[in-house]
């Protein structure tokens, strides 16, 4: 029996980091109106994360690309005015460029309190933030198929959202240090091949049914079936710090999925490779973003991202025509002309050190940038 095409909605979610104005720090405790006052406007829309210094926002379920952005400039919008009412900004990175992981401190949630206990100090150096993009399958094997044969993109993905070169004051020399530190946590990293939905399941229960997760929710895998929603969730993408750049990371995906599912409806198939070759060129994608390259394992060799870049867009470009999402699509040549928020927060850091500013002030250049380009296009 014929498969019937998938809804390829799309949903949003991106984590945001509050700073004090004043200090371009983290805020270690907001007080409680910030999110009282977020939610009179946003209601369900908007949530604590597992940090106080953090706060997640997600879309609606959005029938097109430029749905999502403007749920998603809105909710921005929204959450940076709140901040402001109370002295703070809103960044939008993977990481802040000095705060202190062991200053944070965890928000009063059960979920939250559970996990600290679980996982101890692997989990409170989660000073992160991240953005994960949902696309309705609602076909069970489908979307377990689609995940398989999606896999071997997320490093094309993560490359071009890097936004996280700055740990606890240093430049880390990798575009994506968040990953670095998620991957300390267990069950990440790219997915199993499941042959079925069945099969998915089976292996879910196995970890259940002994205690050891209470759901799927926690498999925290680059790409993963959600187990709230019939949609498949990409998360191995930092969050943009400009709308326009996640945007475009989002159409990317959308596109890729509905790519896969045509060469399905053909009878044929991505190509599954090795985890160990894939994550070859994730480690790629996370030290050296777009200035790098990724392997090409058909052919055997190294492709500089931007010719790579250019055959992604190709590859998807009908796909992206069909959805109406060529220009967002499109606009990764402009990410990698002028680069990711990685490579300008490394530019103003080089740049302000270059001018006779001391480490602690190109460090608080690198957040005036991150705090300009988090609301710009909004």
């Amino acid at each position: 029996m014929a498969i019937p095409k998938p809804e390829f909605t799309i949903g949003i979610e991106e984590e945001y980091l509050l700073v004090d104005r004043v200090t371009r720090n983290l805020v270690q405790d907001p007080p409680d109106s910030v999110m009282k006052e977020a939610r009179q406007q946003l209601d369900a829309q908007v949530g604590h994360e597992f940090l106080r210094s953090q706060i997640e926002v997600g879309t609606r379920i959005c029938s097109t690309v430029q749905e999502a952005r403007e749920d998603l400039a809105r909710l921005r919008k929204v959450v940076a005015e709140v901040a402001d009412h109370h002295g703070f900004a809103l960044i939008a990175a993977s990481t802040h460029p000095f705060a202190e992981w062991g200053d944070q401190l965890t928000t009063d949630n059960e979920r939250y309190h559970v996990l600290a206990q679980d996982l101890q100090t692997v989990v409170r150096r989660l000073v992160i933030c991240g953005m994960h993009v949902h696309v309705g399958i609602g076909d069970n094997d489908l979307r377990i198929d689609l995940m398989n044969q999606i896999s071997y993109f997320v490093p094309h993905l993560l490359a071009l959202s890097g936004s996280s070169p700055f740990w606890h004051g240093r430049n880390t020399g990798l575009k994506s240090y968040r990953m670095s530190v998620f991957k300390a946590l267990p069950r990440t990293g790219l997915p199993e091949v499941f042959s079925s939905w069945s099969e998915y399941r089976r292996h879910v229960d196995v970890l259940v049914e002994a205690g050891l997760i209470e759901d799927a929710t926690k498999l925290w895998w680059d790409v993963r079936p959600s187990e709230r929603y019939p949609t498949l969730e990409m998360r191995i993408s930092d969050v943009c710090t400009t709308i326009d750049d996640g945007i475009t990371v989002a159409a990317l995906y959308l596109s890729l999925l509905h790519m896969l599912y045509g060469t399905r409806r053909l009878n044929q198939r991505w190509r599954t490779y090795a985890d160990m070759l894939v994550e070859e060129n994730v480690w790629r994608a996370q030290r050296y973003g777009i200035e790098g390259s990724l392997m090409d394992f058909g052919i055997g060799e190294l492709i500089p991202y931007p010719e790579l870049i250019e055959e992604l867009i190709e590859l998807v470009h009908k796909d992206a025509d069909e959805l109406g999402c060529v220009a967002e699509v499109e606009h990764a040549r402009g990410i990698v002309a002028r680069g990711t928020s990685a490579d300008r927060q490394i530019r103003v850091h080089r740049e302000a050190l270059e001018a006779g500013a001391d480490e602690q002030e190109a460090l608080r250049a690198v957040v005036d940038l991150l705090m300009a380009d988090s609301v710009a296009g909004l």
